[in-house]
């Protein structure tokens, strides 16, 4: 993640969630904090804030509460356009680690 971006979004945390949004479609705190190896309370202070200015929706899967990207906002449309270049300019190792992790568990009794 470039500074630019963090400078653009006010916080690194603002950043990893849209980020992690954008890459993944949908997200919970734990997840996305387990994922950039940080504290989920700045997660979830994020998760909040842009919920409650509009930029995401949030539903409950059990316990867990899914966040994602409105889609009725023609301002979020413009926003993960932004955000859909700059996960392009990420280097190859970054994207790895961060963007393209397995979302589904395994088969029972797969060979690895």
């Amino acid at each position: 993640m470039t500074p630019i971006v963090e400078a653009i979004f006010g916080s690194r945390s603002a950043a990893q969630v849209l980020l992690f949004l954008e890459a993944y479609g949908s997200g919970h705190a734990l997840r996305i904090a387990r994922t950039y190896s940080v504290s989920v309370s700045p997660i979830q202070r994020q998760l909040r804030r842009l919920e409650r200015e509009g930029v995401l929706v949030s539903r409950m899967v059990g316990r867990t509460r899914l966040f994602e990207f409105n889609t009725r906002s023609p301002s979020v449309r413009n926003l993960r356009d932004f955000l859909e270049a700059e996960l392009e300019l990420v280097p190859d190792e970054e994207v790895r680690a961060y963007y393209r992790q397995r979302q589904r568990p395994r088969r029972t009794r797969k060979q690895a």
